[in-house]
């Protein structure tokens, strides 16, 4: 499965898209700050969207499009799937 997320901070003002092949994983390495750079500088590490799909192309794809979104449209989409802008990580660990 490859998956298309969207990360924010704890206060909202900071959105991040990335793809990973490993959701759990790659929530992990941000939230203990493993990945150097932006989610790192700008504590971003709340998971509020993401989606699945079985071929890395159309990851890939989704990724850059939403990347290309406004920040409008990226908030519209987050709140289709999670309207109180939860971290939807929790669900991992508990």
């Amino acid at each position: 499965m490859y998956y298309v997320y969207i990360l924010t901070n704890y206060s909202n003002k900071v959105l991040y898209t990335g793809v990973t092949n490993n959701l759990e994983r790659r929530v992990y390495e941000h939230k203990n700050k493993l990945v150097k750079g932006f989610t790192e500088k700008y504590n971003v590490h709340k998971l509020v969207y993401f989606d699945s799909t079985t071929d890395v192309k159309v990851a890939i794809a989704r990724e850059k499009q939403i990347k290309g979104w406004t920040r409008l449209k990226k908030i519209e989409l987050i709140e289709s799937m999670n309207p109180e802008w939860k971290d939807l990580s929790e669900d991992f660990w508990s």
